[in-house]
């Protein structure tokens, strides 16, 4: 009788470690895909942004790619100088919006709590898509 007892407390002990083990699989287990997208109008401010957001991640231990540089939009105003009188006098304005893309794969619950506390620079906007 003490040998079927033995027999059952090894089972329910091997049983127990192994949900464990499940437990920290689950845990550690890689989320899905996390697609960044981050646009600045200063160039500068938005390679700080990348390279703390990518040396963040690699801390983590996800997989990067990137960052891949976007086409940079040009929107142009042209205003007239004076009253509508004189055409000819007139000032071109340009605004240019820098993009940048981060595909981080292989990303644990670490990689995204990392990220969450990530101070980033002002004038920097962040789209981050989860997939």
């Amino acid at each position: 009788m003490s040998d079927k007892t033995a027999a059952e407390l090894a089972e329910t002990a091997s049983s127990d470690s192994s949900t464990k083990k499940k437990d920290e699989k689950k845990i550690e287990a890689p989320i899905a895909s996390i697609r960044i997208r981050l646009s600045a109008f200063d160039h500068v401010v938005l390679d700080e942004a990348t390279t703390k957001i990518i040396d963040t991640a690699e801390r983590s231990g996800a997989v990067i790619h990137g960052p891949i540089p976007l086409p940079t939009k040009i929107r142009k105003f042209t205003v007239n100088r004076s009253t509508f009188v004189h055409k000819d006098a007139r000032d071109q304005f340009e605004m240019r919006t820098h993009r940048r893309l981060i595909d981080l794969t292989e990303t644990t619950f670490k990689t995204i709590e990392s990220l969450q506390n990530l101070s980033l620079p002002s004038g920097v906007d962040i789209e981050i898509k989860m997939g």
